[in-house]
């Protein structure tokens, strides 16, 4: 099998809108928290939310091009393109049918559906706008990657709700080490903080209602009560190795192991005993070769619901046995709450730097641990440590598990 690195990172996040900048504020423990400015939340229980902040797509594209797209999709485009100016690739030296796209968005163009469906009841289907159905649809976000950087290689979005992230970079990995494609360029992007999102995962009771943008989102505390809604995109470019090697690219880390597995349990909650999410990480492991002493860091997929958290601690528990207890993990989503189909494409943008710089970020706001949560969860500041071989978590509703293992990249 081939090898497969990553070679360029783009991000879109509620704490800044470059890998740069995200990194920075990660650094900082900035919390991209506030109260939703997208629409009145008058009548509404939740009041916060994970917003982009500053992002003009019409800086990154025409403006031709930006109306077409819903934001998912800008998110998306915007983070590929960053991605691919750090990896250094010139398309016109590639063979664009060795180039594909992964990106996934779990719900798609929330937004254009919400406001089209009313103008449909209030002026009738012939006002209801043409591009409706091409910004809607989830696999609008790859397509409008691919148009835009000319990749004409296999481009496919993977939809597995708050694991779609996660999935789109493992696949991506896999088509590489199969000899399908030279490059990917994989990840997530959401875009549903809506009258119609909001509400809906209010009243399955998964958004917490607190109004302390610090006490909101914080995972793995025992005064969790749901996780904050999240916006932006995490874009990464996948590389087999010898080809990255060919044209001098710097090698930013390697993607080493991707587990998938299905807990067959229930559409929201994952299985009590985690036993799903740890064969998830139990064969990612043993793909990279590795064994469970080895792994540095998990960032968790801690959404600070209380099932989630709780049953994610069994997982690791199962998966590492012994070894759990001496393992470091934290959750990005305690500082940009949960991106959803976008989560896992940020939080591996999340691991690559944490192996780059030697830095393990907190679990920013937990500050009375759950008893029952009883591992290395990090409290207070981040932890400058030598950080050689990760494992970052997604799970999403229907019980898909996903765990993508990423390790140092050390030269032959």
């Amino acid at each position: 099998m081939k090898r497969v690195v990553v070679t360029g990172m783009g991000a879109i996040t509620p704490i800044g809108n470059s890998v740069e900048e995200f990194w920075k504020s990660v650094k900082e423990n900035k919390v991209g928290i506030d109260e939703i400015t997208k629409f009145d939340t008058t009548d509404y229980a939740v009041k916060l939310a994970a917003e982009v902040k500053g992002f003009d797509p019409k800086e990154k594209m025409g403006f031709r091009q930006a109306k077409r797209m819903s934001a998912f999709s800008q998110y998306a485009v915007c983070a590929a393109k960053e991605a691919m100016v750090q990896s250094g690739i010139d398309m016109a030296k590639e063979d664009p049918y060795r180039v594909g796209v992964s990106v996934g968005s779990g719900i798609g163009g929330m937004k254009d559906m919400e406001e089209e469906h009313q103008k449909l009841l209030e002026k009738g289907n012939d006002r209801v706008k043409p591009l409706l159905v091409p910004m809607m649809i989830t696999n609008m976000a790859a397509g409008n990657v691919a148009i835009d950087l000319g990749a004409k290689g296999k481009c496919i979005n993977v939809v597995t709700a708050c694991a779609t992230g996660a999935h789109s970079i493992g696949e991506a990995y896999r088509a590489i080490q199969c000899g399908e494609a030279d490059v990917m360029v994989a990840g997530g992007t959401e875009s549903a903080i809506t009258p119609l999102g909001v509400a809906g995962f209010t009243n399955l009771t998964a958004l917490t209602k607190s109004q302390d943008k610090y006490k909101a989102s914080i995972p793995f505390d025992k005064d969790r009560s749901g996780f904050v809604m999240g916006e932006g995109a995490g874009i990464v470019i996948l590389e087999e190795l010898e080809h990255a090697k060919q044209r001098g690219a710097e090698i930013l880390a390697e993607v080493a192991g991707y587990g998938a597995t299905c807990d067959a349990y229930h559409v929201t909650s994952p299985i009590e005993d985690g036993s799903g999410a740890a064969k998830a990480m139990e064969i990612a492991i043993k793909e990279a070769g590795k064994k469970p002493e080895d792994v540095d860091y998990i960032n968790a997929h801690g959404t600070s619901t209380h099932h989630n958290d709780l049953f994610e601690t069994r997982a690791v528990k199962l998966a590492l046995s012994d070894a759990a207890k001496n393992v470091k993990i934290s959750s990005t989503k305690s500082m940009i709450g949960h991106l959803l189909g976008a989560a896992g494409g940020v939080e591996f943008i999340t691991c690559v730097k944490s192996i780059q710089d030697g830095y393990i970020h907190p679990n920013v706001g937990l500050k009375n641990l759950d008893e029952e949560c009883d591992l290395d969860y990090v409290m207070g500041e981040g932890i400058h440590q030598n950080v050689d071989f990760v494992l970052s978590n997604s799970l999403g509703f229907g019980g898909h598990n996903a765990t993508l293992a990423v390790k140092k990249y050390m030269a032959d």
